[in-house]
Formats: structure tokens, C-alpha cells, sequence
């Protein structure tokens, strides 16, 4: 609901006031350098920029004092859901003007909050009915802005699958787009299976606007346990002023379409998913966007849909105003590991040989960094396709190779072989050996197995849930940096016949499913369990990487490993990443401790921790509003106990302290008791 009144008026003022506003859309090249003295420095965009860099030039806070940093304030998400709802939080503000945009609860209540006091200025809640209750994604990441210097809006996709502009302002729909601001994407469908939308398909990730046109990404039913059949996940754009869809680019081709070949059997007719449910981005000056599709129906089944699959598990370039195709990269052909490329496309120009060049990096779940020209999709470095090993599944299909990159190496652990289990001592390794019998171990890309008897399946490394995810990660366009957390988190993949199709309740050959045994409460393989890799893009080399975070408590007190010097494991979680002029910020992600840590960005030394009230759930970001630089990041609520009431999720704001004033040194409202933290802490290396 639309909160009227003095707040709007407020909020109002504010934005009059501000004074030359530092923004800076766009891509590719190096964001100008903040100015001295007041001023406004904006995050216009989820990842800052439309180029997904995550990066601010800004520089108030630096590694000489961010262990002074206070809590600014805190917005908390308790009573936009149930108790249980509440408790995470995967939304990333955008600022403009002065006022945060994000998202609260399940519902993607739209809230508006004053950015140097947290004050909530306006809300907007979507009543869906069934849509809602029946929502394929019901997680969500954020808001898009877009202005044309007059008009300001915020668009956002609800979680029953509409399209809905409001006015930047005074959060009301903005009556000219659609109807009354909303569009019905179940009816901008090209939906020619005839699949009941409802339930399967919808949004996770906000949607990417560049040059005046709206791209949406959908997401859809999980695919590990679908039919084989399901609604495919076209994208679609329309225009940002009147909601006119514009186009719709077909992520599995249809008949007579190029890459419908690719679909053996006509497969292409009934597959399904292929969507775009992680973030996405695009390149204005060119008038580009860059998808990174996901696989196709089942994650780890394919033989209803052999073939290479064009274009599940690619990254296509789109002319963004017509939707035609500029290039792709399929990055797994007929992919059956779940390898659904959610982290977003980072666009950055870096120098190779002398020679400019405008790049796009994708990072990935199976742990590599592909790297092409922007402009033409041609790999930066070679990256040839190198024979894979091949499936013994009846019925399945696999293709003959994969492409592997040259360059830069991968940033985690791929394939698993002896080397890689558990050796704290020589009785925890044996008894890890005895427990991995019947499970086949190999190199990446080794297909899932059939359960039998004798066989427990495929230990697939990095597994479903490995690699890169959507927190994806941070570029610095001054150096050519890119950053990027990573979990080291190995599955079972057994497929098992579908021999009762009603109880299963999907209509594929074959299930899957499988558990990565520990041993005595450990993984089973090797620390670290998690990573912060840094990549020099300019050589296409490793520069440094770190475990993400320290030995979580549980290891340290394990029993088996009492009176043993164990080195930095790391949190078994995706580390959430920014980077400024002079620090890369991180928290360990929602699996990891509730740490806040500053790295040195040139060394991964770390340079600060300090504690927060719950492990990172939302990516960091940071703004400058009235002269002062903001971090926020969004941490994990706390469930009810017999010992104290819980709460919900919370974006924590934090500030170096008000400068001094003729009001007793108090420096304005918003400031609170230091958070307390350690500096200088040594640098951890990978062994």
C-alpha cells in the first residue's frame, strides 16, 4: 500500500536539495573519481553499473580507517512475512537521489528508505492471490531505476509474474504503463505448448534496463524434479515508458529457427526451462545485453533432449532494442551437472598484449572464468574443445567434448580424484576411502552414473551447488581486477530408473538424487571449503587466493582433529563481494560466520574484521550521500529459541563517525557505538 503524507514530503525535499549527484552508468571503462567536498554518489544499478562491475570509485573509507567504521543504521525486515520468511533476505539496494530502492519478504514489497537514516519514506505491496501462493521464485534480489531526466521509475517483477512500474517519488503505479503500471507476463508468453504458466515460470532477479527498453529474466520450477515437458524460459524486453512488448528471444529455438538442430528428436518442441534466473547486464554505449542462460529440463537427465542443446547453459549477446543475436558462447553442450551460469556477466575492458580490449567475464558454477571480446563473443584466450568422458547411461546422451578454457586457470577445485580427500590424519583418510567405495570419482564434466548395487554414483566436482552462484563477483576497471567466492561443495549425482512415474511425479527416464558422505562430521575432501580468488584479467592469471573466512567453529572443536594444527578452511559458502578505490569488501555468505571483512584488494591481505548480527544473505554495496560513505549489507535474522524472541533479517548500514559539530561533538543522527573488530590480521594463503 501506498503510504501518503509528510514522509513523501520529506522525501521530496531531500531530493530537491541534492546538489550534482555523482553517478556513473555504464560499463566498460573507469568511473570518474569522486570529487572533494558534499556531494551524492549513487548505485543506480544492482551491480552498480549496468556492466555488473560492483565497483565505486569512492575512497572516504580505506584500510587507514575502516576499523572505525559505526553502525549508520539498520532497516529491518520482520513484519513483511511470516517469522520464518523474514529470516533471509537476498535483496541489494540501488540509491538514487538520496533514497535506497530494495525489496522486503516473499511478497517483493517495493520499499523506498532515506539513505543517510534508513527512514522508510514510502512502500508498495502487490496482491497477488493465487499467483503468489503457487509462485515458481519467490526469492528475490532487487529493484531496476530508470529516468529519462524527468520521469523516475522503479520497476520490479513481482513473484506471480507481472511487470510493474512505479513512480520513483511517491511509489504509486504509474497509470500509462500497461494497466494502471502493470503488465501480465503470462500473456506476453510465446507460450505454443499451451503449459498452464501458473507455478512454473517467474522472476528472481530484477529486470535490466538500458536504453529505454526493459529486459526480464525468468525463472522457473527448479529443474531437477520437472516433466520433461515444461514452459520455456523466453526472455523477454518491453518499453520502459509504456510496457509495449518489444521482443522475445527464444532460449530454446523453435522450429525452423538456427540451433533447432540442436535438439535431437524435435526435443526442442517440448523441452522447457532455459531461463535467465540470475542477474544479468548490458552494455549501453553499444546498445548489448549479456544472458546467462541456465540449463534446460532435468538438471541431471538429459535423454529425452539429446543433442547440444542451443541455448541452455550459454552467454548470448542481444542487440537490446530489436532482440536479435549478436553472438554466443555455448559454455557445456547437452549440460547434465546442473552448470546453469546464474552469476552475472561482469564488463570490464582490459589490456592483453598490449592490446585494449572490451571484455565480458562469466563466471560459472564448474569454477572457470570465461573470458571473450564484448563486441564479436571471440574468446580472449584460446578455448578449445577438449574430449570429455563419456556417459554409459542407457538412453543418455553426452557430447564427445566440452570447451575448456586456456586462460585463466579455474578458481576452484574441478574433478575429484584420491588427492583431494581428507588427509588431517592417516585414520580419518582411510576411513573417507572406505566410505567413497561405489561412488566413481573423475575428472570435470565425469556424466552421473546409474545406482546399482555396486554403484552409488558420480561424486561430480564442483558439484550442483559448487562453483560461482549468483553472488557471481566484483571487477576494478582501474587494474583489470576481477574477484570472485566460491564453494568447494563436491554432490553425489546417482540417477535411479523411473520405474513409477505417479510416485516420482515426473515423467523422465530416470530420478536422481544422492548424498556426499562425511566423515565423523567433516567433509570428506580437503580445505579450503570456500575461496576468494583474484584474477588479474589483463595476463589471465591467479594473483592471489584466500580461504573465504576462518575455520568455522564447529571444525576447530571437532574431536577427531584434537591436538592437530589445521590450516584456514574457509566457509563452505559463495563470499558476496565489492570493491572501492582501496579495499575489497566481503562478507562470508549465508553458510559462512557473521563476519564482516576488508581485504587489501592488491594482496587479499586482510586488513579488518568485525562481527555482525548474522552471516552476509545480500551483496554489499555502497553509496555517498551528503559527504558521507555508506556500506550496506544484508545479514540473516535469528529464529525464536526457548532462551529469547528471534527476529528478521536486517540491511546494516555502517559509516565512518559524523564529523564533530557545534552540537557536542554528537555529529548528526544515525551514529552508534563503534562495532568493535580486529585490524592488521595476517594475510592467509592457499596451500
Amino acid at each position: 500500500m501506498l503510504r501518503p503524507g509528510r514522509r513523501l514530503m520529506f522525501m521530496g525535499l531531500v531530493v530537491a536539495a541534492v546538489a550534482w549527484p555523482l553517478t556513473f552508468q555504464g560499463q566498460g571503462g573507469v568511473p570518474p573519481a569522486a570529487p572533494a567536498g558534499p556531494q551524492s554518489v549513487e548505485w543506480r544499478a544492482y551491480g552498480a553499473v549496468e556492466g555488473s562491475t560492483r565497483y565505486s570509485p569512492l575512497d572516504q573509507i580505506t584500510r587507514d580507517n575502516v576499523g572505525k567504521l559505526q553502525v549508520a543504521w539498520t532497516w529491518r525486515f520482520d513484519n513483511y512475512g511470516t517469522a520464518t520468511e523474514t529470516l533471509n533476505t537476498e535483496t541489494t539496494p540501488i540509491m538514487v537521489n538520496g533514497v535506497l530502492y530494495f525489496t522486503a519478504g516473499p511478497r517483493r514489497t517495493v520499499v523506498a528508505a532515506h539513505a543517510g537514516t534508513g527512514e522508510t519514506l514510502w512502500t508498495w505491496r502487490p496482491n497477488e492471490g493465487a499467483r503468489f501462493d503457487q509462485a515458481a521464485r519467490k526469492v528475490h534480489r532487487g529493484v531496476a531505476y530508470w529516468t529519462d531526466g524527468t520521469d523516475e521509475r522503479i520497476v520490479v517483477v513481482t513473484p506471480g509474474f507481472q511487470l510493474v512500474s512505479l513512480d520513483a517519488k511517491t511509489g504509486a503505479p504509474v497509470a500509462r504503463f500497461g494497466q494502471n503500471g502493470i503488465v501480465d507476463l503470462f500473456t506476453q508468453l510465446d507460450n505454443q505448448g499451451g503449459l498452464d504458466p501458473m507455478g512454473k515460470i517467474g522472476n528472481s532477479s530484477p529486470p535490466v534496463i538500458s536504453n529505454d527498453v526493459v529486459v526480464i529474466g525468468p525463472a522457473l520450477t527448479p529443474g531437477g524434479r520437472v516433466n520433461r515437458a515444461n514452459v520455456k524460459g523466453d526472455v523477454m524486453a518491453f518499453d520502459v515508458r509504456t510496457g509495449k512488448k518489444l521482443w522475445t528471444f527464444h532460449t530454446i529455438p523453435r522450429k525452423g529457427e538456427p540451433g533447432h538442430e540442436t535438439w535431437m528428436n524435435s526435443s526442442a518442441d517440448y523441452t522447457g526451462n532455459a531461463g535467465v534466473w540470475g542477474p544479468f547486464s548490458a552494455d549501453p554505449q553499444r546498445g548489448y545485453v549479456y544472458l546467462n542462460i541456465e540449463a534446460a529440463t532435468n538438471d541431471a537427465y538429459g535423454g529425452h533432449r539429446q543433442g547440444n542443446n542451443l541455448y541452455s547453459s550459454s552467454l548470448v549477446c542481444l542487440d537490446i532494442k530489436t532482440g536479435k543475436k549478436i553472438w554466443h558462447q555455448q559454455l557445456v553442450h547437452h549440460d547434465i551437472w546442473d552448470y546453469d551460469m546464474p552469476p552475472h556477466p561482469i564488463l570490464i575492458d582490459i589490456t592483453v598484449d598490449g592490446r585494449r580490449v572490451p571484455a565480458v567475464v562469466q563466471l560459472t558454477k564448474q569454477a572457470f572464468a570465461y573470458v571473450f571480446d564484448r563486441t564479436n563473443g571471440n574468446p580472449v584466450w584460446p578455448m578449445p574443445e577438449r574430449p570429455v568422458p563419456q556417459t554409459d547411461l542407457p538412453g543418455e546422451w553426452t557430447s564427445p567434448t566440452q570447451p575448456i578454457p586456456s586462460k585463466p586457470p579455474g578458481f576452484d577445485r574441478q574433478g575429484f580424484t584420491e588427492n583431494d580427500i581428507i588427509d588431517f590424519t592417516p585414520e580419518l583418510r582411510a576411513e573417507a576411502k572406505k566410505l567413497l567405495e561405489g561412488i566413481k570419482l573423475g575428472p570435470i564434466y565425469t556424466p552421473p552414473t546409474q545406482v546399482t548395487p555396486t554403484s552409488k554414483g558420480t561424486l561430480v566436482m564442483p558439484g550442483l551447488g559448487g562453483g560461482a552462484n549468483w553472488q557471481s563477483g566484483a571487477a576494478d576497471p582501474e587494474t583489470g581486477f576481477v574477484y570472485v567466492g566460491s564453494s568447494t561443495a563436491p554432490s553425489v549425482v546417482g540417477l535411479t530408473k523411473n520405474t513409477d512415474p505417479a510416485t516420482s511425479r515426473v515423467d523422465t527416464d530416470y530420478t536422481f538424487g544422492g548424498n556426499l558422505p562425511t566423515v565423523r562430521g567433516l567433509r570428506i575432501f580437503k580445505p579450503p571449503y570456500g575461496r576468494i580468488t583474484a584474477y588479474d584479467m589483463n595476463k589471465g592469471d591467479i594473483a592471489w587466493q584466500i580461504p573465504n573466512g576462518d575455520t568455522p567453529q564447529n571444525v576447530k572443536d571437532n574431536p577427531a582433529l584434537k591436538g592437530i594444527t589445521i590450516p584456514k578452511t574457509g566457509s563452505a559458502s559463495n563470499a558476496g563481494l565489492l570493491v572501492t578505490k582501496t579495499l575489497l569488501v566481503a562478507g562470508e555468505g549465508s553458510g559462512g560466520a557473521p563476519i564482516f571483512h576488508a581485504y587489501d584488494k592488491a594482496t587479499g591481505a586482510e586488513i579488518f574484521q568485525m562481527p555482525m548480527p548474522g552471516p552476509q544473505t545480500s551483496l554489499p554495496m555502497t553509496y555517498m550521500w551528503e559527504g558521507r560513505q555508506y556500506l550496506i549489507m544484508g545479514v540473516r535474522g535469528a529464529a525464536t529459541t526457548d532462551q529469547r524472541a528471534g527476529y528478521g533479517a536486517q540491511l546494516m548500514a555502517w559509516a565512518l563517525p559524523p564529523a564533530p559539530t557545534n552540537d557536542g561533538g554528537r555529529g548528526g543522527r544515525g551514529g552508534a557505538a563503534p562495532a568493535g573488530g580486529r585490524q592488521g590480521a595476517a594475510p592467509q594463503g592457499l596451500e
